[in-house]
């Protein structure tokens, strides 16, 4: 680095030629051959037009939780955004996006400064003070207003500022994601907690259904028409539905354990929580054009192309700093050695004039720089196209498993209505003793297979509605919420 200062009264005058000179020393240190990064992915780069058709559909509404028709669901989601510390930290992380921004925007305004001495010298006697103020004492007094300015010529101030706002804007929809995903996760947690209850209900029925046929056997048995071994295998039988009963009670506890702590609140919080009511909603059509509109409604996805902006003014900035950096400066005040009174009109002084540095020789530093600006663009740019990529492979693996469970669930009621009569039957039959026992079980196993897998698919469709929610955005709205890409980079 060489600096070049000019302070004088006339250095207004020798500002130009300043100038002038540092441009011609500017090749000495060059960005030549250092390309400026990959491009962000577009739409039409995908694939999607199979999978992702529209046909007339709404986006989320950011009401979107309460279309499942239970109040305490809705009220867990706004308890949750109050209080999850994961939303404490996306806050947290905003508000340091925030003093960034702040800082590097003043790099684009003046600053002024006061400064004030008091200073005790006794000054060397064979130093460049001759007598009578070598080998004295003195009290240097000092009193001064300073102005600097930097001339942002070349928009590396500006590039950094622009850097930082995209990082804050970047953090704010980060924020933005992590409220969508908190809400998803606490409504499929409520789901696995409705079909926890429904399988007890099941598991009930289950234990009931046993305990007919244990006192069916023992009528059996009392009447000479079956043995012990059926008697013991209807008492393990019941048992065991005891068991499973017991299992399901626990795995409630645990479900209501983690939505306590979905909501910040600590475990005991979710033992309080009344049985859900959740209700399954009819097959949802997907809005049109979703591969475009999608970019301004997923959070992850303005965060990354936030991310990418950011990475292209941090190039931009690296650039500039090959170029030469142009300071104003200016002071004025009162300075004196004397024991008289500082404030006086032959104490007063006044400075002023440019001071440019400029890089010439700095072992390639700049030039490695603004490699890594470079990379760490092509990173970002990597990371957003990889989030594009999984949003529309979300989107379509959602509707099409929504699809493929409207397909399943008619033919599962069928087996399971046949499976309810088989049962029936082979019940009454072998209380009039027209079937063994191991036909009566055998019919009753199918009977649980069939309400439980009913159950799960009912489960799962709930759980991938939820999923299609958040990955059409929840309700987001770039441009409403003020992130918006107004001037994205081409």
């Amino acid at each position: 680095m060489s600096f070049f200062t000019v302070r004088r009264n006339s250095s207004a005058a020798l500002l130009p030629t300043a100038i002038l000179l540092a441009l011609t020393l500017a090749g000495c240190a060059s960005f030549k051959g250092i390309g400026d990064g990959n491009k962000p992915a577009q739409p039409a780069d995908f694939a999607t037009r199979q999978s992702l058709a529209g046909n007339g559909g709404n986006w989320p509404g950011v009401d979107w939780i309460a279309q499942f028709g239970d109040p305490q669901l809705s009220a867990l989601i706004d308890e949750a955004m109050a209080a999850n510390p994961t939303l404490q930290q996306a806050q947290a992380r905003i508000n340091a996006a925030n003093a960034a921004a702040e800082g590097r925007g003043a790099a684009l305004l003046p600053s002024v400064d006061a400064q004030a001495s008091f200073i005790r010298n006794r000054f060397s006697e064979t130093s460049i003070y001759p007598p009578p103020y070598g080998g004295g004492w003195y009290n240097m007094k000092t009193a001064l207003i300073g102005l600097s300015y930097e001339l942002d010529l070349w928009g590396k101030n500006q590039a950094m500022l622009t850097q930082a706002v995209s990082q804050q804007k970047a953090a704010q929809a980060g924020a933005q994601q992590a409220r969508l995903a908190l809400a998803s996760s606490i409504a499929a947690a409520y789901n696995q907690l409705a079909s926890e209850y429904a399988l007890q209900d099941i598991l009930q029925r289950t234990l009931t259904q046993r305990n007919t046929l244990q006192k069916i056997t023992a009528n059996r048995v009392q009447n000479g028409l079956d043995s012990q071994v059926e008697r013991n295998q209807s008492v393990g039988s019941e048992a065991d539905a005891r068991a499973q009963l017991a299992e399901n009670q626990g795995q409630i506890v645990l479900t209501r354990q983690q939505l306590g702590a979905l909501l910040g609140k600590g475990p005991d919080r979710g033992m309080q929580i009344e049985r859900p009511r959740v209700e399954t909603l009819a097959t949802p059509a997907l809005p049109d054009d979703v591969p475009l509109n999608l970019l301004g409604r997923r959070p992850d996805i303005v965060a990354a192309r936030w991310e990418v902006e950011a990475a292209g003014s941090g190039i931009k900035a690296a650039k500039a700093r090959f170029y030469p950096d142009i300071n104003l400066s200016a002071s004025i005040g009162f300075e004196s050695l004397a024991q008289a009174n500082p404030f006086t009109a032959a104490s007063h002084t006044i400075a002023f004039g440019p001071a440019i540095s400029l890089p010439i020789f700095d072992a390639g530093a700049l030039r490695a720089n603004l490699k890594g600006q470079v990379a760490a663009y092509d990173l970002a740019v990597a990371n957003y196209n990889q989030t594009l990529n999984e949003a529309y492979a979300d989107v379509a693996r959602q509707i099409a498993a929504i699809h493929s469970i409207d397909a399943q669930l008619p033919i599962r009621r069928e087996a399971l209505a046949a499976a309810q009569r088989g049962f029936d039957l082979a019940r009454e039959r072998y209380r009039l003793g027209l079937t063994s026992q191991l036909v009566t079980v055998s019919a009753e196993s199918t009977l649980l297979a069939q309400q439980q897998i009913l159950l799960g698919l009912e489960v799962n469709r709930r759980n991938q509605q939820i999923g299609l929610f958040k990955a059409l955005g929840g309700g987001f709205d770039a441009q409403g919420a003020g992130l918006g890409q107004n001037a994205a980079r081409q």
